[in-house]
């Protein structure tokens, strides 16, 4: 049987990277899948993967910091599939001026919470009333494993916002785990999407990366979407509050052999 048999998911930043992949994963496992994303042709073309592929999906553009947007997005979800029980808030940012404390521009650091935190926070609002009346659900956040250390090359908003996901997810956790619903974080180290390429595209800066990650790569795209899987589905009945950390190694390290 598929893990996800008979359940309605959302996932925000759907149209590309880790969500993309998710989506797709979700539905093979049975999920009918509500893509949401900023890029509407990103989300459409999400979309048209899964159609084709057998799955059931839906296209629904947000911005993930306006709640009346978040707020139809979960609408959408209930609205074409009769409820929700899944929520993979994926969506994030991280602007290549995310610097040090001293360099990053006040600006940055407010779109970057606005989008990583609030966002995440709007997104669990919306959906607790929804998974409420279906009968219970399980939220899946990404944080990230800057979290739980400091980052080797500086990036004050983002690791300020994951850090903040966290506490936020083992709160939601507690105030739900008696009604139903389950509320974790996925922590990961760094992964091989478009995004990191970009960030990474100056090879001593890749390398600042990747020297701190004991298994020697970047993660793929699809090791989180399964780690979000796993969350989502029945098979983690007994998980909440958690912070899944899948990150090569990097956390458990106290320095990389060469």
């Amino acid at each position: 049987m598929a893990r996800l048999d008979g359940k309605v998911a959302v996932i925000t930043g759907a149209g590309s990277g880790i969500g993309r992949v998710a989506a797709s994963l979700f539905a093979a496992e049975g999920a009918k899948v509500v893509v949401a994303d900023v890029m509407a042709g990103d989300a459409a073309s999400a979309v048209d993967e899964i159609v084709a592929a057998g799955g059931t999906a839906t296209a629904v553009t947000v911005d993930v910091s306006k709640e009346t947007e978040v707020a139809a997005m979960v609408a959408a979800a209930v609205d074409t599939y009769g409820g929700l029980h899944v929520l993979f808030n994926n969506a994030g940012i991280f602007p290549d001026d995310d610097g040090g404390v001293l360099d990053t521009p006040p600006e940055t650091w407010q779109r970057v919470m606005e989008v990583n935190l609030k966002g995440v926070w709007l997104g669990c609002r919306a959906a607790v009333p929804a998974m409420l009346e279906s009968g219970g659900g399980s939220i899946v956040n990404v944080a990230s494993f800057v979290a739980l250390m400091g980052a080797a090359t500086a990036q004050i908003a983002y690791t300020a916002s994951k850090g903040g996901v966290l506490a936020m997810t083992r709160e939601l956790a507690v105030e739900y785990a008696r009604k139903g619903i389950r509320a974790n974080s996925i922590c990961p180290g760094p992964i091989e999407t478009p995004l990191l390429a970009e960030l990474l595209s100056d090879p001593q800066r890749r390398q600042r990366r990747l020297v701190h990650i004991p298994i020697g790569r970047f993660g793929r795209p699809e090791e989180i979407a399964k780690a979000a899987l796993f969350l989502a589905s029945d098979d983690a009945s007994f998980v909440t509050g958690s912070a899944l950390v899948v990150d090569g190694g990097i956390t458990a390290a106290y320095v990389t052999p060469e």
